[in-house]
């Protein structure tokens, strides 16, 4: 199965992740973002970051899990490449991991600067699999 396509936008891009898991369509969605952000094949796995976000419906708790991961990057300047879903409870409380190094110009070349996950036309939904659509401010 494939992880994830890029849905190309009139102003902004977005990704479509698909999972045979919610974990897994949470995880495919933020490695989907950082595809966008930077080639993944440059990054290390060099540090991992403990991620806990919490929210009352899964679309809004993915929305706190990519923008959690957003300002991690911004911050700490790091940039991901393997973002593991350890712990989903009630579709409201996830708990990760996240795997990446400090951005090292030299290697990783941007494509695109995410501001931020949006909520136009979020759906997280679930068929015969797992299916999730997210839209990123640029």
């Amino acid at each position: 199965m494939k992880r994830f396509d890029i849905l190309e936008h009139t102003a902004d891009v977005g990704i479509v992740a698909y999972g045979k898991s919610l974990k897994e369509v949470f995880e495919n969605t933020a490695l989907g973002m950082f595809s966008l952000i930077v080639d993944p094949r440059t990054v290390r796995e060099r540090v991992c970051y403990d991620v806990r976000v919490e929210n009352e419906e899964k679309e809004d708790l993915l929305v706190e899990w990519l923008n959690e991961l957003l300002y991690i990057f911004e911050v700490n300047k790091v940039v991901f490449k393997k973002l593991k879903a350890l712990r989903l409870k009630d579709e409201r409380f996830l708990e990760a991991k996240a795997c990446g190094e400090r951005i090292d110009l030299r290697r990783h070349q941007f494509e695109i600067q995410i501001k931020g996950c949006t909520y136009h036309e979020l759906r997280v939904e679930k068929d015969k699999t797992w299916r999730a659509q997210v839209i990123f401010d640029v």
